[in-house]
């Protein structure tokens, strides 16, 4: 980048608002030197002020070269930060990556292992039902053979029963036979 060279007097303007004076040049002390060495007021004086402008476009120079240099400086601070923070970016980047994966990886074991966990719930859950429909079939068997068994002794007791009621019903007739042939 080029600097492109300002107007004189802007630049004095220029230069006397944004730096310090820290240079201090005595003009009287050597317009007095320059009488001792044998030149006159006005000439001595001309080369003062050649020499403050001398002095003053110097400075101005230097600056403009530290002004430059600050830039070139700054700018490959600024390189060098972006370059640090796209290396940290994509460092992030690829840290996010991996943390990525690994949560990909450790939902789909999850998922393995609740799916491990389900299909042993159902199958427990088959084997206690299957044993709960024995558990039952075995109570509707010992029903049945219950029913079965009360089956038997009512029919037993009913043929008991009617035994007993055709010895009374014969004993009662046999009776009733014998009491009327008595009478008569």
């Amino acid at each position: 980048m080029s600097f492109r060279l300002l107007p004189r007097a802007f630049n004095r303007a220029f230069s006397s608002t944004t730096h310090r004076n820290d240079f201090h040049f005595d003009t009287h002390h050597f317009v007095q030197r320059l009488e001792r060495e044998g030149l006159n007021r006005a000439q001595a004086e001309g080369i003062m002020s050649a020499m403050a402008e001398v002095i003053d476009e110097s400075r101005h120079y230097t600056q403009q070269v530290d002004f430059a240099q600050i830039k070139s400086e700054l700018q490959l601070m600024e390189k060098n930060d972006l370059a640090m923070i796209k290396a940290e970016n994509d460092r992030l980047v690829a840290d996010i990556e991996k943390l990525k994966q690994r949560l990909r990886e450790e939902i789909t074991r999850t998922q393995a292992g609740v799916r491990l966990d389900l299909n042993l719930e159902k199958g427990r859950m088959r084997e206690e039902s299957s044993h709960q429909e024995l558990k039952i079939k075995e109570v509707d068997t010992r029903i049945e053979q219950e029913i079965a068994g009360l089956r038997t002794a009512i029919q037993a007791s009913k043929a008991t029963t009617l035994q007993y009621l055709v010895g009374f019903v014969t004993g009662c007739s046999a009776l009733l036979m014998a009491y009327m042939r008595f009478r008569v």
